[in-house]
């Protein structure tokens, strides 16, 4: 059954599988591992297929109806197990070409009016200017990257932290909902972003089986989505009903069309679902009547939404808008209002976080709320619970914010016991006993004994691993909780150090060969990090993912940022310089030299520092003539609005300022420039007018 004219020409078989004996289906079985095999070789291997798309389809399709009525019959070469190869250590990474950005959120019909005035506003848009956008329903379920490379599916990647995601491309594979092959004319290199869902009722149906053979329980649609793809065997993948709805382009080698709706349209005829309540819309009236349409029609649409987006229709627009951090200008979710329920708080238990934050959480009676139980909600802090009046033993109204987070709404007072009492928040630690202070003006009160509170330090470490930080494949929460309780693990630098504890490790439950091979590995690949990626794994308050790369990029190297934030540096000159800086405030300045103040803090970042290769950020436009330089704007610029111009500057590797100082190298002044330009006039700083700006940075003006 294997020579090549048998294999190119076997159809599959027409008797239903509940008509055939196990000698039967065996024997088709086998045909059809032979065939399929063979055909994928021509097909992945050759870039010669033998037959149709849709012959080969039926042939994988009739393998797994057989495979369904014959369990015991599956064969070791089956196609569901074959296709794609299991990751014997979790998923390697993928690189996005174009980073998969996340959205910023609305929730009132103000936010809404006011990201049209703010995109119109960047764009120097009258008022009453048309300025399309389209509504799309927002899929709770999970992003991902599909690339064709001449009409063929050759990679599917996670967004993962918008810059490097996990390759799913093999259990991707498996998903019927996403062409192998697409229609038509597409262009040499097309990616496509989506997400990946599960309907309802496919849903339902799989905790149901889950329950029946002892497996976990998803709590929700999205994690039944994300579990069913991320698996190590892609025929499990197989196994679940996923969906995919097409929402968005990435690479593109030519563009589909000018305006996003027409590049959805071209997608559709190529073969991918579209999703059909999108709408495309003119003004602001529009928008909300469309969100107001989807609402209404949520529970009925069989699969889970938890708003609308909207985007700028026209593509020059959305490329001139850019982004800002993490997210576009040109898009917004439009958040649904949160879902309700009524419970018992049966007790108030105090959190410690990495920043030292004392957090109040309610232990509640179980309640679903969203189709998600919960038993936790936040209770933020003590002014809360004040102003609230919560206390243990109430009847309490929750609900989940953005349908992600718990949290009390309010307490029913007419259900409270009589006995009740005021809940009196600590002013101590409940994790190490240190003073827990409440700075003037927050709201938070603080563990004050910093890394030397077990919370504290537990906390951090579990930020150092987490996917946005160092990222180590195999080391989680649970591994950090277990490595800290054997003392193994007390500082970040003891995770390189992991491989002297290998025989220890071989002693502990879930820990064989390969299991602890693939983990330090996943370590020592961790010993070249990225400084942006260095500088937010250290967990400190207020710095976040955007603000690590914009101090990666002015300090370059750890030893300089050690070096002007450790004593016994001129911090006054530092802070000047820092503030300077736009997007740094001082209070983010000011956590800055706090936690680099504590000698333990930078004994444990010296210590790491000689355990890793710390790469320098790659600098936009290097060759640009404003590359590192730093550009002040004032006044009103005539051809693009500031906020664009700042975008410009930026993306051509400049650092945008908001005040004039002796470092600027220039002030770009545009009508009725005031004080700045005095000032820079006063400083020796090169004042540019709008048009020496753009011939500058065009390559035409003096660099």
């Amino acid at each position: 059954m294997t020579d090549r004219q048998t294999v190119m020409e076997l159809r599959p078989g027409t008797t239903p599988p509940s008509e055939m004996d196990s000698d039967a289906a065996a024997g088709e079985l086998a045909a059809l591992a032979a065939a399929i095999a063979w055909h994928d070789e021509r097909y992945h291997g050759e870039d010669d297929p033998a037959i149709s798309d849709s012959d080969y389809d039926a042939l994988v399709a009739r393998n797994r109806d057989l495979e369904a009525a014959f369990p015991d019959l599956v064969r070791d070469d089956s196609p569901s197990r074959r296709v794609g190869a299991p990751a014997a250590a979790g998923f390697g990474k993928v690189r996005h070409t174009r980073p998969m950005l996340s959205l910023n959120n609305g929730f009132s019909d103000e936010d809404i009016a006011d990201f049209v005035t703010r995109v119109k506003r960047f764009l120097s848009l009258a008022d009453d200017a048309p300025l399309g956008f389209t509504a799309e329903p927002k899929i709770d379920g999970l992003s991902l990257s599909l690339r064709y490379e001449e009409g063929r599916f050759v990679q599917a990647a996670t967004r993962g932290d918008g810059t490097e995601g996990e390759d799913v491309t093999a259990n991707v594979r498996m998903v019927d909902a996403v062409p192998a092959r697409l229609a038509g004319t597409p262009p040499s290199i097309l990616e496509v972003r989506g997400e990946l869902y599960m309907d309802r009722a496919d849903f339902l149906a799989l905790n149901m089986a889950q329950q029946d053979s002892g497996g976990k329980i998803f709590a929700n649609p999205r994690n039944a989505a994300a579990g069913s793809l991320r698996q190590k065997d892609p025929a499990v993948t197989a196994s679940r009903r996923l969906q995919f709805f097409a929402y968005s382009l990435g690479e593109v080698s030519a563009p589909l069309a000018d305006t996003h709706m027409l590049s959805l349209e071209a997608l559709s005829d190529m073969g991918f679902s579209i999703n059909p309540l999108s709408r495309r819309c003119d003004e602001v009236a529009d928008l909300l009547a469309v969100y107001g349409e989807i609402g209404a029609a949520r529970a009925d649409l069989g699969y889970d939404i938890d708003g609308v987006v909207y985007k700028v229709d026209r593509h020059d627009y959305q490329a001139r808008l850019g982004q800002v951090a993490r997210a576009p200008r040109w898009a917004l979710a439009h958040k649904f209002p949160a879902e309700q329920a009524e419970t018992l708080l049966n007790a108030i238990d105090i959190q410690v976080g990495r920043t030292g934050a004392l957090t109040p959480v309610a232990r509640l009676a179980p309640v679903t709320v969203g189709g998600v139980v919960v038993s936790n909600a936040t209770l933020h802090n003590e002014d809360e619970i004040r102003r609230k009046d919560i206390r243990v033993g109430d009847r309490v109204v929750i609900q989940r914010a953005g349908d992600v987070i718990p949290q009390v709404v309010r307490v029913i007072p007419e259900a409270r016991p009589a006995e009740s009492t005021e809940f009196v928040f600590p002013e101590t630690c409940p994790e190490c006993g240190a003073p827990a202070n409440r700075p003037e003006g927050e709201a938070v009160r603080r563990c004050t004994n910093s890394l030397e509170c077990p919370a504290q330090r537990l906390e951090w470490l579990k930020h150092f691993v987490s996917r946005d930080a160092f990222d180590i494949e195999g080391l989680g929460a649970r591994q950090i909780d277990q490595f800290v309780e054997l003392g193994w693990v007390r500082r970040p630098a003891d995770i390189f150090r992991l491989a002297a504890r290998r025989t220890e490790m071989a002693e502990l439950d879930g820990y064989g060969d390969v299991s602890i091979g693939n983990l330090l590995a996943a370590i020592e690949a961790r010993r070249e990090i990225g400084f942006e990626r260095f500088i937010f794994a250290l967990g400190i308050r207020q710095i976040g993912q955007a603000t690590a790369r914009i101090l990666a990029l002015h300090f370059t190297r750890p030893e300089e940022m050690l070096a002007a934030l450790s004593p016994p540096a001129d911090l006054e000159t530092t802070t000047a310089e820092l503030v300077a800086i736009d997007q740094i405030g001082e209070a983010m300045v000011a956590d800055l030299i706090g936690f680099f103040a504590g000698d333990s803090n930078r004994a444990a970042v010296e210590d790491l520092l000689a355990q890793l290769s710390v790469v320098p950020p790659e600098r936009p436009a290097e060759d640009s003539a404003v590359s590192g330089k730093t550009i002040v704007f004032t006044g009103t610029l005539a051809g693009m609005s500031r906020a664009e111009a700042k975008a410009r500057a930026e993306s051509l590797g400049a650092k945008v300022s908001g005040s004039v100082s002796a470092k600027t190298n220039y002030l770009v002044a545009g009508a009725d420039a005031g004080s700045k330009a005095r000032k820079a006039t006063e400083l020796g700083v090169t004042v540019l007018n709008e048009d020496e700006w753009l011939a500058m940075i065009s390559g035409d003006g003096p660099g």
